[in-house]
This record gives structure tokens, C-alpha cells and sequence, in this order.
């Protein structure tokens, strides 16, 4: 099948990688020429693991292009796949400037090919409000005008960041918004290679394939501000988070997945859904009152965390001013650079205005996240270099380099050996026996002696 993407944004480029990987005939749209030209080169702007090689195998194979005119894309196209940002305020209020931008460009090429082509079916991948793929359909149509013929659906991604390729390539199920039964045969047959597993494909009305997007995210988001809830509670009664997470989770009505304790949830996806369904309940008169304690819960996870950092200061020493931190992990979560809401960005710069030192080290976000903050936040090339002289440890990543550190060589190269654990992943007995301080998340604080 001939495809396009509009946009080679994460989605949009992992999308058309994938589905070119299976003999489809993709180009890839985007505005920057710049990237279209690295792009072309097989240079891959994300980190996203296999995501580069598989890349430069089908551009060397002649099925994957990139070009920045819309006509080129679109013209041979059968499907146009719009996978471009949806960027939301602070409030949740989704901005679809991107989406109507690609929608009139879209338009364009169908009205200027004229009303003999075969009917070009336009979907809308990206995160959507429910009700903007009939809008961007009403869009393109008034734009082309009733006599050229051409459909719409809608295909919601549920990529993890890290595990993208193997989402894609074996999906738990794929979700495809369709009005009539010539696109619901089209997703099934560019989507059959990838469900032989026997995983499910489900056609649905289009508003409903938009709202399982949101659906799932939200759900997700509850369970990990869940699951924070309740290690708070077992702070503040001297229980043990992940002696009650073994035992809830090995209830088969549970589970264990999204059920970790820690700083809350970051990235593009679960502060942005969980926020859009708020502002969908708001103007729906339907107001989505469990989402915004999730989303508030979330928030506050952050700020509970830093207090751990300002209370032992407090307590043990003159404040945190003046101090050095060390951070490892910037990314939101590992096997990524994405730096979006992520907590380790926001305990750095609650630190900073503290006149604190912060000295990061992230194995592949720290130039984003250098980029972010800025020469405020010093870069280690070692996670042991970041330690040096520091006062304290902030662990807010779990990449699996720091699940086993030389406790021994920390030790030397702290001044303090104060650890603030954000992702629970040493023992409090280890921490005892080496001479840490040792806070976590949702168990007992461990503070020796030998610390200083």
C-alpha cells in the first residue's frame, strides 16, 4: 500500500518506519528541511532502541522517503496518516493548530488532483479531543468541495517510549476509528502482518476509537497515582510499599504492571490525557472529577519528594542552600531522551532555587536536558563523576546502570553519603550496611552515622 505521514515527530517516524518494514511504499512529511535532509542521510532525530537501523534498512530498501512537499507526499498516497503534535496549556486545553495546518495542506492535494482519483482515505494518528477527526474531515471538505471523493478514520497509537518497535511490530491490539467498511477493510489489511499473534484488530465508530486513547492513558495515570497514595500512607504508619505491592499485586484482578511507587508519571502522553479528558468533562458539563485528583496527586508527588530533600538538610546540617546534588537520570523514565515532564527536571530546578549545585548525569537525555535548564545544570560524563564532592544523590530515573552501583567507590567520592531514592531500587538493609542515608519512596528512612 502506498502511505504518508504528516510528521516525523515520534509518532509519525516510528509509524512510518514500522509499516514501510513490512512492504508498504511510506514518505514521510515534514516542514523542517533540515531534518528531512538528515532524515534522508539515515540520521534519526529520537533515541528510540532499533529505531536507527531499521530506518536506514528500508530507505536503503527504497520503501521509506522524506521529502517537505505536501503534493510529493500525498499525491500517489492511499492512506495520509496525520501524525503531527497536539501540544495542551497548563489547563489541558489541547491546541490543534498542527492538525488544521496538515488538514488544508491535505485538502490542497486533493483538490488540486481532482475528482477522477480514487477516493484517499486521511486518518488522524495523533491524540485528539473526541470529535476532531469529523472536524478535520468538515475541514478538508470544505476546502475541496462536494464532488471529489474522499474518506476519514481514526488510528490512535499506544507506543511506549523505549519498547516502541516492538509495540508496534506486536501490539496488544491496534484501535482503528472507521465510518464506512471500505476504510475498516483498508486497517485491517495494513495492520493483518502485525496480529498474527492473534492479538486483535478492532474497528469502531471514529469518536470511539479517539476515546479509547484517552481511556487508557487515564487508566494507566490512575494506577501509578494509586499506587503513590498508598506509599505515602505506608510512610506515615510504618508499613512497607513493596511488601503491600506483593501482596496486592498477586491478586489476579490486579496485577502488577504500572503498580511501582515512585516520583509520578512524566512524559508527552500521561500528564497531556489525563489533563484532556479534565478539559473535556469541563466542557462537557461532565466533570471528571476522579482525573483531576489523579492529575493533582501526580503534581504533588514531586513536591512530598523534595520535601524529603529539604527535611534532612533541616535536620542534619544548616538548610540546603549551598549544597551539591548529584542526579542520575534526567529522562522521564529509561531508554529514552525525552525529557518531557520529567521529575528529574523538576526536582532540579525546585533545587536550584535553593541556591543549590546540581550536577546531572543521564545516559543519553543529558543534552536535552542541558538544553532545557541550561548552564545551571552541570553535565557529568560518568555517573561516579557526578558524585563527586556531592552532598547528596537524586535518583530519578531507573536506568539499569544504577540498580547496582560500587556502593564502595560512592562512598569515596561523596561528601555526604545521602541517598534519595525516587524509584525504590536498593534495600534498606543494603543501605544500612554500607553507612548511607537512604530515603525512598513509601518505606522507612535509613540514616547512619557514618554517613558524613
Amino acid at each position: 500500500m502506498k502511505l504518508s505521514m504528516v510528521g516525523t515527530g515520534y509518532v509519525g517516524l516510528v509509524t512510518g518506519v514500522c509499516l514501510a518494514n513490512t512492504g508498504n511504499d511510506v514518505v514521510c512529511l515534514d516542514v523542517d528541511e533540515g531534518k528531512v535532509e538528515r532524515l534522508r542521510r539515515g540520521e534519526c532525530p529520537i533515541y528510540e532502541p532499533g529505531l536507527t537501523e531499521l530506518m536506514k534498512k528500508n530507505i536503503e530498501a527504497g520503501r521509506l522517503r522524506f521529502t517537505t512537499d505536501p503534493g510529493e507526499a500525498h499525491r500517489d498516497a492511499e492512506m495520509i496518516f496525520i501524525c503531527v503534535g497536539t501540544p495542551s496549556d497548563e489547563r489541558g486545553h489541547t491546541d490543534l493548530r498542527y492538525i488544521e495546518s496538515a488538514a488544508d495542506a491535505v485538502g490542497d492535494v486533493i483538490k488540486a488532483l481532482g475528482p477522477s482519483q480514487t477516493p484517499k482515505t486521511v486518518v488522524v494518528k495523533s491524540t485528539v479531543p473526541v470529535g476532531t477527526t469529523h472536524l478535520v474531515r468538515d475541514r478538508i471538505r470544505a476546502r475541496v468541495g462536494d464532488d471529489i471523493p474522499f474518506d476519514i478514520g481514526n488510528n490512535p497509537e499506544f507506543l511506549k517510549e523505549g519498547d516502541a518497535i516492538h509495540d508496534f511490530m506486536k501490539p496488544d491490539r491496534v484501535v482503528c476509528g472507521a465510518d464506512n467498511e471500505r476504510v475498516a477493510e483498508q486497517f485491517r489489511t495494513l495492520y493483518e502482518p502485525f496480529v498474527r499473534n492473534g492479538h486483535p484488530i478492532f474497528t469502531m465508530a471514529v469518536r470511539s476509537s479517539e476515546m479509547v486513547k484517552y481511556a487508557s492513558n487515564n487508566f494507566l495515570a490512575t494506577k501509578i497515582s494509586f499506587i503513590n497514595e498508598m506509599a505515602n500512607l505506608c510512610e506515615a504508619y510504618g508499613a512497607d510499599i513493596n511488601e503491600v505491592r506483593r501482596g496486592m499485586c498477586s491478586d489476579s484482578r490486579i496485577g502488577h504492571a504500572f503498580l511501582y511507587p515512585g516520583l509520578g508519571y512524566g512524559g508527552s502522553c500521561f500528564p497531556k490525557d489525563t489533563q484532556a479528558c479534565i478539559m473535556m468533562g469541563e466542557k462537557a458539563g461532565m466533570p471528571a472529577e476522579l482525573s483531576r485528583a489523579v492529575h493533582d496527586v501526580n503534581q504533588k508527588q514531586r513536591e512530598r519528594f523534595f520535601q524529603k530533600i529539604v527535611g534532612h538538610y533541616d535536620r542534619h546540617g544548616d538548610g540546603l542552600t549551598g549544597k551539591t546534588l548529584a542526579f542520575w537520570g534526567l529522562a522521564f523514565k529509561p531508554r529514552t531522551d525525552d525529557i518531557r515532564e520529567a521529575p528529574a527536571l523538576t526536582l532540579v530546578r525546585k533545587a536550584l532555587g535553593y541556591g543549590v549545585t546540581c550536577v546531572g548525569f543521564d545516559p543519553v537525555a543529558a543534552e536535552n536536558a542541558s538544553r532545557e535548564i541550561g548552564p545551571a545544570l552541570k553535565i557529568a560524563d560518568d555517573q561516579y563523576e557526578a558524585l563527586r564532592g556531592a552532598d547528596g544523590l537524586v535518583i530519578s530515573t531507573d536506568w539499569d546502570e544504577f540498580k547496582a552501583p560500587d556502593l564502595g567507590k560512592m562512598r569515596e567520592l561523596m561528601r555526604s553519603c545521602t541517598i534519595f531514592d525516587g524509584r525504590n531500587l536498593y534495600r534498606l538493609d543494603q543501605m544500612r550496611e554500607s553507612g548511607f542515608n537512604y530515603y525512598s519512596v513509601g518505606r522507612e528512612a535509613v540514616v547512619s552515622e557514618r554517613a558524613s
